[in-house]
This record gives structure tokens, C-alpha cells and sequence, in this order.
């Protein structure tokens, strides 16, 4: 009688579990299925929608291009661990919490990471108003006394 090594064969629940819950992964994950590159004047105009002084657009778009490269959905492990969430790369470790709303932001991480970027924007208020742009390594390597993105063709009424 020949024996059969090395062969393992899932049953049809095993093979049907592993989908679903590759499913719930990606359904979970919402910055998994909506990525979304932003323009600049896109991004001014929901920054204007949010209550950000049009004297600051140009840091907030030289932030988002420099962190993000203006990925809604970017996600980034530090070497701490931690993670940067979205266009502002917002982390994990202080500013909201993985799974449930938390952090100083009161808000889930994979909501900072998605294409409607009003929560990231209200988030990154929260930082800039509490620490100023400092926070973010990227806008002080790559905007802080720099020239800024030109914004001026872009229209923004309010």
C-alpha cells in the first residue's frame, strides 16, 4: 500500500474560512480597497471645507506631498512599531488607535487612511494647533523655510 506524505488537503469549510477571512481582511483594512491620489488643488479645497486658513495651504500640500506623496491610503511602519496612517501620515502611537477610536484624536487609525480625507484633516488641526507642523519630519526636511507649492490656480470659494 503506497503512502501518501508531504500532501495536505484542505477540506471545503477549511478552504472556504480561509476566503472569508481574507475577505474580512481586506474589508477591515478600508485603505486596502480606497486609495486615492489627491491634487493639490483637490486638496485645498477640502482643506478650505475644513477651516483651514488659506494662509497655510501651502504647508498643508507641501506636508501631504512630502509624506504622503498625496496618498490617501498610505500606511507606513515606523521602526518603533507604531504606524503613519494616510495623506498626513499620522501615527499611531499618540494621535488615534488601531481598530477603535482613541488617541488624542479621538479616531480609528484606518480613518485617517482612506480617500475621504476630512478625518485626517480635522486630526492633523488637532496636531498643528497642539505642536505646530514640528510633528511631522517630513514637512521639516522638506517645507520648513522653503518654497511651497504654488496654489494659486487653484479656486476655492469660502
Amino acid at each position: 500500500m503506497a503512502e501518501k506524505r508531504g500532501t495536505a488537503r484542505l477540506s471545503v469549510g477549511q478552504t472556504v474560512l480561509g476566503i472569508c477571512g481574507a475577505l474580512l481582511l481586506l474589508i477591515g483594512h478600508p485603505a486596502a480597497i480606497e486609495a486615492k491620489i489627491v491634487t493639490k488643488c483637490e486638496l485645498v479645497k477640502q482643506l478650505t471645507a475644513n477651516g483651514i486658513s488659506r494662509t497655510y495651504h501651502g504647508h498643508w500640500v507641501c506636508l501631504a506631498k512630502a509624506a504622503s506623496k498625496m496618498d490617501t491610503a498610505k500606511v507606513t511602519q515606523l521602526p518603533n512599531l507604531s504606524y503613519n496612517y494616510g495623506i498626513f501620515q499620522i501615527n499611531s502611537k499618540e494621535w488615534c488607535r488601531v481598530g477603535y477610536k482613541g488617541g488624542k484624536c479621538s479616531v480609528r487609525c484606518e480613518d485617517l487612511a482612506i480617500d475621504n480625507i476630512t478625518k485626517a484633516i480635522q486630526c492633523s488641526k488637532i496636531i498643528q494647533q497642539q505642536n505646530g507642523f514640528k510633528d511631522w519630519q517630513m514637512w521639516e526636511k522638506n517645507c520648513k523655510g522653503k518654497e511651497l507649492p504654488d496654489i494659486s490656480d487653484c479656486a476655492v470659494i469660502g
